[in-house]
């Protein structure tokens, strides 16, 4: 007794190697991917870079007006302990 498990023609498997030729959906997914990777790249940089830049700039200010961030603490803090 045997058993037939595949009726049919067999089917040779796609090839997918990179002369193989892909479908307008398969560029655009590959492109999306492409553009995830490099948002999230870009983003694990500009976010310290930013962080970083508008803690200077706020710095400079304060040291322009004639104070500091260090000065400021102890002031709410004193303001706090008054409370």
């Amino acid at each position: 007794m045997t058993t037939e498990i595949h009726e049919g023609p067999l089917q040779a498997a796609p090839n997918q190697d990179a002369s193989a030729k892909l479908s307008w959906r398969e560029k655009r997914y590959r492109r999306r991917r492409r553009r995830v990777w490099f948002e999230e790249i870009m983003g694990w940089v500009l976010v310290p870079v930013i962080l970083l830049g508008c803690y200077w700039c706020l710095n400079i200010r304060l040291i322009a007006l004639g104070t500091s961030p260090t000065a400021i603490m102890e002031g709410i803090e004193a303001i706090l302990a008054s409370l």
